[in-house]
């Protein structure tokens, strides 16, 4: 009843049931884990038992099971995982505690339960490095605390990415210490729209907040300790609106001063092409990279409307200097500056889909989100690709159009559908370049608590997990597994919507 469904499941008649007496002999990262994991619940000590150890995880060079893949046998001997990485054995100890009763995602013991294991011979590796979930804190600042339990549940998907969106035309959240005013102006709001963008109703109340450095440094160590890499986003050259009304002279009209975003949409506002305003943001990247160790930055440059440098002196005679002849190719000219720079850190740039034959950098992956045929166009142009399309993996979208449903942004996305998504196009690419993943995103306009956001996150993440893994079943096989999953949701304390009931067909 696992999920997502490994590779290879070969159940066996018997059980094993952990007791206080169970021993533990792993690396100290894994042994740490599973006391961290399973302890809350089971109130189990898990000792060191070194060599004699019940619960044995094995690193072996040459278990040919890939970089996150690993070996899990449960029987009358024990319990051994053996893998080639740790991050192998940290998805092992996820299986492990979904082999264990729900109650094994509990905050607190349960001295009721008996933690039994089945036997079971499991072999499993994902197909995808890439398995992530998109959170947008630009809308709505969300406390770290949410965004820790969204790192519990990537683990307990073995999904391995959370792609932070920390910067929105509504909202800059992340700390630069240069440039204070980014968060003393731009994180906050003078009031945000009631209901659906379209009705033009505002609630007249002020809403902002961000994230210090610290503050992300912790949940960065955290997630790593769960085999999460936190993938941050600063949003640009477009999205910019909180920013410029923090430090005008970014703007194309630094005269007028610009309110933080106070509605949803694409708004005109851009940066400007200035050198100035190239080297704040890379000055921005500089503590950004500091905090995130991730390889990957992403820079955005989705919605960038044209009409500020059609407009501006000033990048007219940027687009004469590098011989553009239109103003949408300056996108490309701003994210090969600074991915240029981000080189030299050692780091490689993500970028949304518009940045396809627009100047991106050969080595940009491509976050392809305008719908599955920008998957092929960002392959055939040579480029990596995670593939997000609106139509399969939006989480914002409307789950349902029963009535009663919250407000969502628009769009019907059951969770039959997210489960039928196959990312790959019909052609491969011609060269090395491959879709490294599968990402599900969740914008923030119409989420703006907790519970709203954990009720368009899940279950359709499960769904998602398993597109990523590349072990998808039946869907009657699924909706199965998910009745067990949504149990694991109950213990752990996190809102979800509950599915419609099984069609007659399953």
């Amino acid at each position: 009843m696992l999920i997502p469904q490994p590779l290879s499941y070969a159940p066996a008649s018997g059980q094993r049931t952990l007791t206080p007496q169970t021993t533990v002999g792993a690396p100290a990262e894994i042994a740490d884990l599973l006391r961290e994991l399973l302890g809350p619940a089971t109130g189990l000590p898990l000792a060191d038992g070194g060599d004699d150890a019940e619960l044995a995880f094995t690193l072996d060079d040459a278990a040919g099971l890939g970089d996150e893949g690993y070996r899990l046998t449960v029987d009358g001997t024990g319990v051994r995982a053996v893998a080639g990485t740790l991050a192998g054995l940290r998805w092992a100890v996820q299986a492990l505690r979904q082999l264990l009763p729900p109650q094994a995602y509990a905050a607190t013991p349960d001295a009721g339960v008996a933690w039994t294991l089945p036997y079971v011979q499991i072999e499993d590796r994902p197909r995808y490095p890439w398995r992530g979930i998109m959170v947008d804190v630009g809308r709505w600042h969300q406390p770290v605390s949410w965004l820790r339990t969204v790192v519990d549940l990537l683990a307990m998907h073995r999904m391995n990415t959370l792609h932070l969106h920390l910067t929105e035309d509504q909202g800059w959240r992340f700390e630069v210490k240069r440039y204070p005013r980014l968060t003393e102006v731009g994180a906050w709001r003078r009031e945000s729209p009631i209901g659906h963008e379209n009705i033009k109703q505002a609630d007249r109340t002020s809403h902002g907040g961000h994230y210090t450095q610290d503050e992300l440094r912790e949940l960065v160590a955290y997630a790593a300790r769960r085999g999460v890499t936190v993938v941050p986003e600063i949003d640009l050259p477009g999205h910019t609106t909180a920013a410029i009304a923090a430090y005008p002279e970014l703007g194309n009209n630094p005269g007028t001063q610009l309110a933080t975003g106070t509605r949803w949409g694409i708004y005109e506002t851009v940066l400007n092409c200035d050198d100035a305003t190239v080297q704040f943001m890379k000055n921005v990247l500089d503590e950004l990279v500091d905090v995130f160790p991730s390889t990957l930055i992403h820079l955005g440059g989705d919605e960038v409307p044209p009409a500020e440098w059609s407009a501006n002196p000033g990048a007219q005679a940027r687009m004469k200097e590098l011989g553009l002849t239109e103003p949408e190719d300056l996108l490309g000219w701003w994210i090969s500056e600074l991915a240029a720079h981000l080189r030299e850190h050692g780091r490689r740039v993500v970028v949304w889909d518009e940045l396809v034959g627009r100047g991106a950098p050969t080595e940009a992956v491509i976050m392809a989100w305008w719908h599955q045929d920008k998957v092929a166009a960002a392959l055939a142009a040579g480029h990596d690709v995670v593939a997000t399309p609106c139509e399969h993996v939006y989480l914002d979208y409307y789950e349902s159009d029963a009535p009663g449903e919250p407000v969502s942004i628009g769009g019907l996305l059951p969770l039959e559908k997210v489960y039928a998504y196959q990312p790959e196009p019909d052609e491969p690419p011609a060269g090395d370049n491959r879709v490294l993943g599968v990402q599900g995103n969740l914008w923030g306009e119409y989420l703006p608590t907790v519970g709203r956001a954990a009720y368009n996150l899940l279950p359709r993440m499960s769904a998602v997990a398993e597109a990523g893994w590349g072990t998808r079943t039946e869907l009657g096989d699924f909706r199965q597994r998910l009745d067990v999953m949504l149990a694991r949701f109950d213990a752990l304390g996190v809102a979800y919507r509950r599915p419609e009931p099984y069609p007659a067909a399953e």
